[in-house]
């Protein structure tokens, strides 16, 4: 499973996976094991904003932290993205 980055975000890494490219950009929250059951789920809009589609086991605090730092990051890591899949940013509501 492609990390964004080594190292965690309010005690989680933040992923994805390879079976999932299939949908637009979003970014999996997890514990060590890079498990998607209990994972945190974040689609990732254009300008940065995130859509929580899954809270996983992550408290308020911990899912405000990860938006925060991914809305200053999402484009260091749609370029991450973008090299296992040609889906583009969430478009939605």
């Amino acid at each position: 499973m492609p990390k964004y980055f080594d190292f965690k975000i309010a005690g989680y890494y933040l992923y994805f996976t390879t079976h999932c490219i299939v949908e637009s950009m979003h970014v999996h929250a997890s514990d060590n094991e890079l498990s998607e059951p209990g994972s945190a789920k974040f689609f990732v809009k254009g300008n940065g904003d995130t859509i929580v589609k899954d809270r996983g086991r992550l408290k308020d605090k911990e899912i405000l932290k990860i938006q925060h730092f991914i809305k200053d990051n999402y484009e260091e890591m749609y370029q991450t993205w973008s090299i296992w899949s040609d889906k583009g940013y969430f478009i939605g509501k």
